[in-house]
């Protein structure tokens, strides 16, 4: 039986490796936007994609 090789996308960092930096990542972010500091930045860019297009 063969292993099967997990693809990276080109980026040569194992899985393993970018599933645990999500771990440590992912909570952060989510905190970022769920404050009013976060949302404040989410509206303003969003202002500035709807000026753009």
């Amino acid at each position: 039986m063969t292993k099967k090789k997990q693809a990276d996308y080109g980026t040569g960092i194992p899985l393993h490796e970018v599933e645990a930096l999500a771990r440590v990542l992912l909570p952060e972010i989510q905190k970022f936007f769920e404050s009013e500091e976060g949302q404040k930045e989410f509206r303003e860019r969003k202002e500035q994609q709807e000026k753009q297009s």
